[in-house]
C-alpha cells in the first residue's frame, strides 16, 4: 500500500512540476500571480488549480484543499496552503506542492503557512473580515464555486465567534441550534438571521455582516434579509425546519488565545547529518536571542503548546534542508504528539520576510534596515523579481482568469453615473464632483462596462457612516429598482464607506475619495459647511488614499498622516514627520477643490495661525510607529471569566468599530499597551483590567518587561490612542451600531 502511495505522489509531482536543466515552467495559472496587491484563492479540482470567483473569495469546501496568496504594495507575499477537515490525503499534497511552486516562482519570498480548517492563523483570517464559510462538500461531490442568482438553496449556517467570525453549513435541523450563537436559515430568496436567547449583542452585529455578505456576494444582491429573534420564528422558517423543540444553551466559545502558553517556545536546528534530516535542541525557553539564528541552517522554533509552529530557513542553508523542512516539521508534530491541526508558518528566505509573531519570541530582534530604536525604517520582506505591469482593459477583458485574480472587472475606464439618494429619490451628481461623498449620505453609482459585443452593468451603492435609517432604506430600495428597471442584469454590490472595494476605488482615475462630513438630505437642505474644516489623509496597505473630514482640532492630528486645513485664515497642507509622498499627492487635490493657495507646512513648523485656527495646540497621536515600524500595533479583546487570562486577537487591519463595547481591549502599540474599557464590560473584566494588562506583558515571549500601560474607558479616550485609528469618531457610540445594521437589512 505504502509503495503504491509513493508511486501516485511521484505521478502527481510529475503532473504538475515540469523540469528542465535550470529552468521550472510553472503552472499557467500564476502567471499574473503576484502583480497586484490583494487576495488570490485557487481551489485544488483533479489534481489542477481553479480560482475561485472573486464575490465567492472567503467560501471552502471542507473536502477541498486550496491555495490562498495575500500581496501587499510592498510588494511581500504571503502563501497559504489550506486543507479542509475531509479533504484527500492526495489533495493535501497537490496543494503543498503547488504552494512551493508559487514561492519558487515569487522568488523565494513569501511567507508560507499551512492553514487547517478551524485553526487558522490570524494572518488568514485577517483577509475575510466579515468572516469565512465552511460549506460541505467538495469537488468530489459536484460542488463548485460559482456566482449564480440560483434562488434554490436551503441551508443553515452556524456563526461562531467575536472576533474571528466562521460561519460553518451544518444539519438543516433544530437540533444543530443553541441559545448562545447566532445561525442564518438560508432558503435562496428569502435569508434569516435566527438569534438565540443568550447571544449579545456584537454577536448580533458580526452575524449580521454575514447575512448581508451572503445576500451582497452570492445573490448579487437579489435576496431579502430579516433578522428573528428566538421564539418569534416566522412561518418560512418553522416550514423549513418543522416544530421547533426546547433549544439547548450556549456552549462557550473555544476561539480564543491563551497568552500565557506563549512564553514557552523552544528552539531547535534541523539538520541533515548522517544522511538523515534530525532536530537538535538549541533554546528550551524563549526569550532567544536572535544571533541563535545562523544564516546557514534552518531551525524549528516550537510553540505547539499554543498550537503554532514557525519554520526559519537560513538564507545560505543547503538545499537539502530547505526542502525537507516542512516535511520534518510535520513529523516534529507528531512526534510532540500536537494536534493535527497545529499550524505551521514556513518563513522562506530569512532575514527579512519573518512575522509578528515569530519576531515576538526574541528580546533583542532587529530587521535587517533597522538601527536602534522603534520607529525606524522597516522592511517588509525581500522583494521578488515579478514584472509590474499596468492594468490591461483589452486583457481583462478577455481574460477572465485575470479579471478574477485582480478582483478587476476592468480598469474602471468605462461609462460612470452617481446619484445621491435624496428625499426618497435618486438625484443625479455632477460629473465634476465624482470621487466626493458625503458621509451622512447614501449613492448608487452606476458602471457600465463591455465584456466583448455585451454591455455589462455594476451598481454600486455607497452607504455613509452617518447616513439616516431612512436614506439606508431608501437607498435599497431604489437599488433593487434600478435593477429591475435594467431586466435584472447588474451586479449589486453595497459599500459602507470606508470599505470600498479596489474597482469602486479605480472609477476616481487615481484620485483619492473624498468624504465630507454632513449630507445633504437633512431637515431644511444641505448640511452647512463649517468656516473652518480639517481632512485627515491616509493611504491603506492596499494602496487605497482617502481623505476624510474630521472634527477641526489639533488632537486629531497625526504624525503618520498629512491633513489638509482650510480657515479664514488660509489653506495649509500639513505634513506629519511618518507621512508618505503619495499622501501628499492626495493632499494637494483636496487643496485644489478647497480653492486657493495652500501653504505646505511640515510638524513641528507650524506658524501661529495654524494652531490659532484648529483651537489651540493640543496633544495629539506623535508616535512614528503606525507606519514605520518593528512590530504593527495589534489589537485583542481580553476576558478573565474563567480565571485566566484569555486574549483573541482582531484579525487584519482593526477599525474603531472592532472595539466592542462589553469588553475589555487591550492595544498593542509596542512602545506602551492601551487597556481599553468598553461602557457594557461586566464587573470582573472592570476590576481584572490591571491584571490583563500586567499578565500580557509578564507573558510577552520576548520577555519585555516595563512597557507603559495605559488604563482608558470608552469615551474618554486620548489622541495618543485614537491616533491608531483614521477618523475617529467621538461620536460613534450616541447611535446602536446594532440599528445601523439592522437597516441595512
Amino acid at each position: 500500500m505504502e509503495s503504491c502511495r509513493l508511486l501516485w505522489i511521484i505521478f502527481i509531482s510529475a503532473t504538475l512540476f515540469l523540469y528542465v536543466p535550470g529552468i521550472m515552467v510553472f503552472h499557467k495559472e500564476f502567471q499574473n500571480a503576484g502583480k497586484e496587491p490583494g487576495l488570490q484563492i485557487w481551489r485544488i479540482e483533479k489534481m489542477d488549480l481553479k480560482p475561485v470567483p472573486k464575490q465567492l473569495q472567503g467560501n471552502f469546501f471542507t473536502g477541498d484543499a486550496y491555495v490562498v496568496l495575500y500581496t501587499t504594495s510592498a510588494p511581500s507575499y504571503n502563501v497559504h496552503m489550506w486543507l479542509g477537515n475531509e479533504c484527500s490525503q492526495d489533495e493535501g499534497g497537490a496543494a503543498a506542492i503547488f504552494a512551493m511552486q508559487l514561492d519558487d516562482h515569487l522568488g523565494g519570498a513569501p511567507v508560507q503557512y499551512r492553514e487547517v480548517q478551524n485553526n487558522e492563523s490570524v494572518t488568514f483570517l485577517g483577509y475575510f473580515k466579515t468572516g469565512i464559510k465552511y460549506k460541505q462538500g467538495g469537488v468530489a461531490s459536484g460542488f463548485q464555486h460559482v456566482v449564480t442568482n440560483d434562488m434554490n438553496v436551503k441551508r443553515l449556517l452556524h456563526i461562531k465567534g467575536r472576533r474571528a467570525i466562521r460561519a460553518t453549513e451544518v444539519n438543516m435541523s433544530w437540533a444543530s441550534f443553541n441559545r448562545g450563537d447566532c445561525f442564518i436559515v438560508d432558503l435562496g430568496k428569502d435569508i434569516y438571521q435566527w438569534c438565540g436567547s443568550e447571544c449579545n449583542r456584537f454577536e448580533r452585529l458580526k452575524a449580521s455582516e454575514v447575512a448581508i455578505g451572503i445576500r451582497d456576494n452570492e445573490r448579487n444582491g437579489r435576496a431579502s434579509l430579516e433578522m428573528v429573534e428566538d421564539g418569534a420564528e416566522p412561518q418560512a422558517v418553522l416550514a423549513a425546519l418543522g416544530p421547533k423543540p426546547n433549544i439547548p444553551a450556549g456552549s462557550p466559545d473555544d476561539e480564543t488565545t491563551d497568552r500565557s502558553n506563549q512564553k514557552k517556545g523552544t528552539l531547535y536546528m534541523v539538520s541533515d547529518a548522517a544522511g538523515s534530516m534530525k532536530t537538535s535542541l538549541v533554546a528550551q525557553s524563549s526569550p532567544f536571542k536572535q544571533e541563535m539564528l545562523t544564516p546557514t541552517e534552518c531551525y524549528i522554533l516550537d510553540n505547539g503548546v499554543d498550537s503554532k509552529i514557525f519554520l526559519w530557513k537560513g538564507p545560505n542553508a543547503n538545499t537539502e534542508e530547505r526542502k525537507a523542512a516542512m516535511k520534518v516539521a510535520e513529523q516534529f508534530i507528531k512526534d510532540k504528539n500536537y494536534p493535527k491541526n497545529t499550524q505551521v508558518s514556513d518563513l522562506e528566505l530569512a532575514p527579512g520576510g519573518e512575522t509578528t509573531l515569530f519576531k515576538q519570541f526574541f528580546s533583542n530582534w532587529k530587521d535587517k534596515d533597522q538601527t536602534t530604536g522603534p520607529g525606524q525604517a522597516y522592511s517588509i520582506g525581500r522583494i521578488a523579481k515579478v514584472s509590474q505591469v499596468p492594468f490591461d482593459a483589452s486583457s481583462l477583458h478577455s481574460n477572465k482568469t485575470m479579471a478574477a485574480q485582480h478582483g478587476m472587472v476592468d480598469d474602471g475606464s468605462g461609462k460612470v453615473q452617481i446619484w445621491r439618494v435624496e428625499g426618497g429619490d435618486k438625484i443625479p451628481v455632477d460629473p465634476s464632483s465624482y470621487g466626493q461623498f458625503y458621509g451622512g449620505d447614501c449613492y448608487l453609482i452606476l458602471y457600465t462596462y463591455r465584456q466583448g459585443s455585451r454591455e455589462q452593468h455594476i451598481i454600486y451603492t455607497w452607504q455613509g457612516l452617518k447616513c439616516t435609517q431612512d436614506e439606508l432604506a431608501a437607498s435599497a430600495f431604489l437599488t433593487v429598482k434600478l435593477d429591475d428597471s435594467m431586466g435584472g442584469s447588474p451586479v449589486q454590490v453595497r459599500v459602507t464607506q470606508g470599505q470600498e472595494p479596489a474597482h469602486l476605488m479605480s472609477l476616481f482615475k487615481g484620485k483619492p475619495m473624498i468624504i465630507h462630513m454632513g449630507g445633504t438630505s437633512r431637515k431644511g437642505g444641505q448640511s452647512q459647511t463649517g468656516s473652518t474644516r480639517l481632512f485627515h489623509i491616509r493611504q491603506s496597505s492596499t494602496r487605497a488614499t482617502r481623505a476624510v473630514e474630521v472634527e477641526p482640532t489639533a488632537s486629531q492630528l497625526n504624525t503618520n498622516d498629512v491633513f489638509v486645513l482650510k480657515s479664514p485664515g488660509g489653506l495649509f497642507q500639513w505634513k506629519g514627520v511618518a507621512a508618505s509622498e503619495e499622501e501628499m499627492a492626495a493632499a494637494k487635490y483636496a487643496c485644489s477643490f478647497l480653492g486657493g493657495s495652500a501653504t505646505e507646512i511640515s510638524e513641528g513648523k507650524e506658524p501661529a495661525g495654524f494652531w490659532s485656527a484648529l483651537g489651540g495646540k493640543k496633544d495629539y497621536q506623535t508616535s512614528k510607529s503606525l507606519q514605520k515600524t518593528v512590530k504593527p500595533p495589534r489589537l485583542f479583546g481580553c476576558s478573565n471569566k474563567t480565571g485566566r487570562l484569555i486574549a483573541e486577537e482582531v484579525p487584519g487591519d482593526f477599525t474603531q468599530s472592532d472595539l466592542a463595547t462589553d469588553d475589555v481591549m487591550l492595544l498593542d502599540t509596542w512602545e506602551q499597551v492601551f487597556v481599553w474599557i468598553g461602557n457594557d464590560a461586566n464587573e470582573v473584566e472592570r476590576n481584572g483590567a490591571d491584571k490583563i494588562a500586567k499578565d500580557y506583558v509578564d507573558s510577552d515571549p520576548s520577555g519585555r518587561r516595563g512597557t507603559p500601560v495605559i488604563t482608558i474607558k470608552q469615551g474618554f479616550e486620548p489622541p495618543t490612542f485614537t491616533g491608531w485609528f483614521q477618523a475617529w469618531d467621538a461620536k460613534m457610540w450616541d447611535t446602536d451600531p446594532l440599528d445601523r445594521i439592522r437597516a441595512r437589512f
